[in-house]
């Protein structure tokens, strides 16, 4: 197929007006982001819109409208609050769900039993609706999942040779799509945010939701009942990561990352590849130029790239929700104190991926270095456990580490009153020397409490015959001594379930499993 590029003259209007009357797929420019137009009323048309995108059949499409008026015809009723809402943004970056007319087909509205509308404010876009004289339904004028075109140059990359027409009307003013809400249920639900936010909605409504699905991705079972609510979507060719964190702790982590790019904001000091969208403070910067970056990454070859969390409030919301899909729900969290808790059953091994991870450039925190810390320099602490455990256990103004052992481990209520006195102090410890790429190395993660400030948590396991053996050796204890430790602590399938990776250290090849975990994680 030959792919007409037009001007926005009044003679390249009435033709791509013409086309779309016919039941052709013309591509134009709105305030939001291109759309690939094509007559909402004609089910074959509309099928060929899902062909040329590639797009999923059960996923909406929005009917862009010229006048107030033309919705009637689309919906049930328009009720009082749309009514509202389309006086106060229409026309605009807003797109309204409601029951839908026996006018509009299933194709449309991805087989479901609503029609989303939206009047565009963008001059090119009712003019060519005007002209071709139907309600038209557009998607972004994008290959299915890719980034959303903002320029008619990503069009013309996307789709060139799969549709009628493009329309060349510049860069688009708003960057992401409209916001869409549905007034189809009980309370008016934000379904994707934009630029009409949800507090400029409820100074108009009042009281407005959103989705959960907005910021949190759709459950497996749920069903799409707007358009960019798909899990993975806007995304570039490049594996994208979201990193959590304030500038300078992502201008180190980002800048330690070997072959990675990064997507950052105007101004950061950042010494890798990088494309900036927008500035730090400026929602609608950010907004405007989110598709563009992730479109100039795939340019140059970009294979990782970690991204800046931008914030999740206002237009935010809209740019968080786009990056979001784009990196597939991947975050890394540098903003808890720990970027992993590293833990396991006693004498599972874990003080070989310990040393690993700190040959990786971690900066590993022991608690049980910090345990004799404590116990060698805090008076208050060693008082505290005489008064617990006995004033036996304090010899010549020292703590004797065996002795209190014996006492501690000989039951699970005495081992819990001694983590109550000293993990608290630990973690506190630990959180003060906490750098960038921290691991907190606690045997005892768990039970101090400490797992939920923790980013992911490595959990080291191996059968019980090894770790027996392996404790007695260490240790120079008794066999019986050492099942009291052992029965101490949590059994092994609370750890595989109460961790996001778990290493099997029974033979197995440990490398290779540190190195597919630091994979997924970074």
């Amino acid at each position: 197929m030959e792919t007409k590029i037009l001007s926005t003259s009044e003679y390249d209007i009435a033709l791509a007006g013409e086309i779309i009357a016919k039941g052709g797929l013309v591509a134009f420019p709105t305030e939001t982001v291109y759309g690939l137009g094509a007559d909402a009323l004609n089910e074959n048309a509309v099928k060929s819109i899902y062909a040329a995108k590639g797009r999923p059949s059960d996923n909406p499409l929005i009917v862009h409208i010229c006048e107030k008026e033309d919705i009637v015809p689309l919906v049930k009723e328009v009720t009082p609050k749309a009514r509202a809402l389309m006086d106060a943004f229409f026309p605009g970056p807003l797109t309204i769900i409601l029951p839908k007319s026996d006018r509009v087909g299933n194709v449309v509205s991805g087989g479901l039993d609503t029609v989303a509308v939206r009047m565009p404010q963008n001059d090119i876009a009712r003019r060519l609706i005007r002209a071709a004289g139907c309600p038209v339904a557009a998607p972004s004028a994008n290959t299915s999942g890719l980034p959303s075109p903002t320029r008619a140059k990503y069009v013309i990359e996307d789709m060139n040779g799969k549709i009628d027409a493009i329309i060349d009307g510049g860069d688009c003013e708003f960057g992401v799509e409209s916001t869409v809400i549905t007034l189809a249920g009980d309370v008016p639900t934000i379904l994707r945010p934009g630029a009409v936010t949800k507090e400029m909605i409820e100074s108009v409504i009042g009281k407005t939701e959103v989705a959960r699905a907005v910021l949190e991705g759709m459950k497996n079972d749920e069903v799409a009942a707007s358009p960019g609510m798909k899990y993975k979507h806007y995304a570039p060719k490049a594996q994208v990561v979201i990193v959590d964190a304030e500038k300078e702790v992502y201008e180190n982590f980002v800048n330690s990352r070997e072959n990675a790019f990064a997507l950052c904001f105007e101004g950061d000091n950042v010494t890798v590849d990088k494309v900036t969208y927008g500035r730090e403070n400026d929602d609608l910067s950010q907004a405007r130029e989110l598709f563009d970056a992730l479109r100039q990454l795939d340019e140059m070859g970009a294979k990782k790239v970690y991204a800046r969390i931008p914030h999740t409030t206002g237009v935010g919301m809209a740019v968080y929700n786009r990056l979001i899909r784009a990196a597939a729900f991947k975050i890394i969290d540098l903003r808890k104190p720990f970027f992993i808790g590293l833990t396991g059953p006693t004498g599972a091994g874990k003080g070989y991926v310990s040393s690993r991870l700190a040959e990786m450039g971690f900066n590993i925190l022991d608690a049980d270095k910090y345990v004799k810390k404590i116990y060698d320099n805090n008076p208050g602490i060693l008082n505290r456990l005489a008064s617990e455990f006995g004033n036996d256990i304090i010899i010549n103004g020292e703590l004797d580490r065996k002795k209190l052992a014996q006492i501690a481990f000989s039951s699970k209520e005495n081992t819990k009153r001694l983590n109550s006195i000293v993990h608290p102090e630990v973690i506190s410890l630990c959180e003060r020397d906490a750098k960038p790429l921290a691991v907190l190395d606690a045997p005892q993660l768990f039970e101090a409490g400490a797992a939920d400030k923790c980013y992911k948590i490595i959990s080291v396991i191996a059968d019980y015959e090894t770790r027996l053996r392996r404790i007695t050796e260490r240790d120079k204890i008794t066999q019986e001594q050492a099942v009291s430790r052992m029965n101490a602590q949590f059994d092994e399938s609370y750890y595989i379930n109460n961790s996001d990776f778990v290493i099997y250290n029974n033979g197995e090849d440990i490398d290779s499993q540190i190195k597919k975990i630091m994979e997924e994680i970074l």
